[in-house]
């Protein structure tokens, strides 16, 4: 007779008793030994059980913890918009894959006990660690499909479950139990490690190989140029770049290193510009649509990002407009609506100050035109984003009528969406934008005309993009951060 779930004997590797630690850097390694302890363990009892069969009892891991308390209302500085707790009481939150997260592990740890004191406490957690996700640690074990292993792999191992994976978070709505710690990072790890798995499938690289700002796209002419302005930065020692990533996770650390050509490209194309402390640039070519952006936002928001931009081309929607001036987007009318469940539409999405003037300048810099002379090719404004590419073959009345009534002067399918999920994951978040197309005034985005326009206004775009997220990486993180994107009550890691 087959044993059910509930009658089978359970087996866990050996559970330490959790320790106090007052230095970030010894804490972390912890939570690296627990978690890789873990790991390990499931990825050999798997094995074993593929090789042998049913083991005849349940097999199980737990993920880590950080777990911290505080008996104080005792304010902490009133600029800093993480770092630190509300109030009296436990917090706490599982931690997955440490050691790829070690430098933010370590920055978030340190500025809770540099603001309040005292020690973290790291030991295992009650939440079991899912087998899939731990074996994506190991490049040559995977998870078969349901029904390819001689027994029920769930009877055995712990799989992902939807049902605790969520944004209820981030989202505000999360519900802590009474007894229960208070969350103290915005994702679970089993949050985490969700998107961790999904960022490799769709982008074709390893999630180790993200840098802390992320350029968005929705045209794949960007890449090429990224690629060159990447072999240039290789070349120059002083550049502080080290390696340049493509689809496939091939990495070249010279100028004329050699990337091969990928056998096919994957759903988002996404190349990494690295520096040693993870401090370079990220440029995902999202491709066309809300959906698309929103799926990316989703999942690289795990990662923590320093600032995300979206740098794409739009419709000019204002008659002083001319092919290839910019956008500056200063607000936002949201109809892409893939984000109304979980953001509503009457949430304001502000601008950010820094990433303004870090993108402002940059715009000067590489056109060489300041103060009101700027105002020739680069217009603020709204920025419409919309759900439907052929917007324009429909009535357009009463689109028209609410552009109008909004002030927009662009449109697009992309960048409301990445700037709400910004909002919505604390990540700072800006839109630079460059007019394709005219639709309302008889300028369609027709080859010729295309084609001249990439060559002109490509590379320029681009390199005013990664102008501005090399000066908003100079600026201490503290000031990027802004307290604009903070609730009442906010989870103290970033």
């Amino acid at each position: 007779m087959q044993d059910t779930v509930e009658q089978l004997d359970l087996e866990t590797p050996a559970a330490p008793e959790p320790e106090l630690f007052d230095d970030p850097r010894a804490a972390v390694d912890r939570l690296c030994e627990l978690y890789e302890q873990a790991a390990t363990f499931l990825r050999d009892r798997f094995l074993q059980a593929m090789n042998e069969g049913h083991p005849g009892k349940r097999l199980r891991a737990y993920y880590p913890e950080v777990r911290f308390s505080v008996a104080s209302f005792a304010k902490t500085d009133s600029r800093l918009s993480f770092g630190h707790v509300t109030g009296p009481g436990t917090y706490a939150t599982t931690v997955t894959r440490p050691r790829m997260f070690r430098h933010y592990l370590r920055q978030q740890i340190g500025l809770l006990l540099s603001n309040h004191g005292g020690r973290v406490q790291i030991g295992l957690s009650s939440t079991p660690m899912p087998v899939h996700f731990a074996v994506a640690n190991f490049p040559d074990v995977t998870v078969p499909q349901e029904g390819a292993a001689d027994f029920v792999l769930r009877d055995v191992f712990d799989v992902p479950d939807l049902g605790t994976t969520n944004d209820d978070i981030v989202n505000g709505v999360v519900v802590t139990l009474p007894g229960d710690p208070v969350p103290l990072a915005p994702f679970t790890a089993q949050r985490v490690d969700y998107s961790l798995a999904r960022l490799a499938h769709y982008t074709a690289t390893d999630p180790e190989h993200f840098q802390n700002h992320v350029l968005f796209t929705n045209y794949q002419f960007y890449v090429s140029e990224f690629e060159a302005y990447a072999r240039e930065a290789l070349g120059d020692p002083d550049s502080g770049y080290t390696g340049f990533v493509s689809t496939g996770n091939v990495e070249i650390t010279t100028p004329d290193g050699d990337l091969g050509q990928p056998a096919r490209l994957p759903q988002m194309p996404t190349y990494h510009l690295k520096r040693a402390d993870g401090s370079g640039i990220t440029l995902v070519n999202i491709g066309v649509g809300p959906s698309n952006a929103k799926t990316a936002t989703d999942h690289i928001a795990v990662l923590r990002p320093h600032a995300w931009l979206m740098v794409g081309h739009c419709a000019g929607l204002r008659n002083s407009q001319s092919l290839g001036d910019f956008v500056l987007a200063h607000a936002y009318l949201r109809e892409d609506k893939v984000l109304d469940d979980d953001l509503p539409v009457w949430v304001p999405i502000p601008a950010l100050a820094e990433i303004q003037i870090a993108l402002e300048r940059a715009v000067a810099h590489e056109t060489q035109l300041d103060g009101y002379d700027l105002k020739r090719i680069m217009r603020t404004g709204t920025v419409a984003t919309v759900d439907n590419r052929n917007w324009e073959l429909r009535d357009t009345s009463g689109p028209v009528q609410r552009l109008s009534q909004s002030r927009a002067v662009a449109l697009d399918m992309e960048s409301a969406t990445i700037a709400a999920n910004g909002f919505r994951f604390r990540v700072p978040y800006g839109t630079l934008l460059c007019v394709s197309d005219k639709p309302l005034h008889g300028e369609l985005k027709l080859p010729g005309m295309a084609s001249d326009f990439y060559k002109t206004q490509v590379s320029r775009h681009l390199r005013i993009g990664i102008r501005a997220m090399e000066s908003l990486r100079d600026m201490p993180l503290e000031r990027i951060h802004s307290r604009k994107l903070r609730s009442f009550e906010e989870t103290a890691f970033l």
